[in-house]
């Protein structure tokens, strides 16, 4: 394996690390995921708990497994937009809650836009080899 390589794979997973444990953690204390999804008000919780599940871990593997990685890490991404919206509403805060949650969304729009980066360059390879 060339250095290349390995940094491209160690970057792809330090991209997908915390989708990785969110949804490993969620697996093995499901009840622990409802609470999450009830803190933020998401309803009904238990097939939504399921469906992050499936999305952290598969999108996770398709990312990092490199067949449809684009897929992948669009939906990370948007994943990672819409949850940040939800649990990092800054724009109803104040005082230092208002700073905290504010430097949390843009943080997460940063890494969404990491993954838009991932999906446009395998876009672009997928267009090479054609």
């Amino acid at each position: 394996m060339t250095l290349r390589r390995l940094l491209h794979g160690l970057a792809l997973l330090a991209l997908c690390a915390a989708y990785l444990e969110g949804g490993l953690t969620k697996l093995l204390d499901f009840d622990g995921a409802l609470a999450e999804m009830q803190h933020f008000g998401l309803q009904p919780a238990a097939p939504l708990a399921v469906a992050v599940i499936v999305l952290e871990l598969g999108a996770s593997a398709l990312v990092l497994a490199g067949r449809w990685r684009w897929v992948g890490a669009l939906a990370l991404g948007g994943f990672t937009v819409a949850a940040s919206v939800i649990a990092n509403d800054f724009w109803n805060l104040a005082g230092p809650d208002r700073s905290a949650a504010s430097h949390a969304f843009f943080e997460h729009l940063g890494l969404a836009g990491g993954f838009a980066l991932v999906a446009w360059h395998d876009l672009i390879a997928r267009e090479a080899t054609r």
